[in-house]
């Protein structure tokens, strides 16, 4: 008998508050990106509504993408500017409201490679 093992689900949160103007592109955008890199993951939405709440769940501002726990953005990792207020990213040289295509894509990439690597 040939035991089938796949690789553990990947999860994507998109972490915003009411009424950001840059969540529906975020959203959109991390579709695009499971799309495009052809992988399956649960998408929670999380509603950060309180100073407490952000502290607790280390929200960098809205939106805030995450792939298994981890910020799509490398370079997040290391801060602790944490509250309601909306986010930007670093774009060339200038700053978004939403994380890139490229930037979640990316990020799939690393959490898939990971959990193939737990595999063997």
């Amino acid at each position: 008998m040939v035991e089938r093992v796949t690789a553990p689900p990947i999860r994507v949160e998109i972490l915003t508050f009411e009424n950001c103007p840059n969540a529906d592109i975020a959203r959109e955008r991390v579709l695009q990106a499971l799309e495009a890199e052809a992988l399956d993951a649960a998408v929670v939405e999380v509603a950060v509504e309180t100073a407490a709440l952000a502290q607790e769940v280390r929200f960098l501002g809205s939106p805030s993408v995450r792939v298994n726990g981890r910020d799509v953005e490398s370079d997040a990792e290391g801060r602790n500017d944490y509250g309601l207020m909306c986010r930007t990213y670093g774009e060339g040289s200038r700053l978004v409201g939403s994380p890139s295509l490229t930037v979640i894509c990316d990020a799939l990439r690393a959490a898939d490679v990971q959990a193939r690597g737990v595999l063997k």
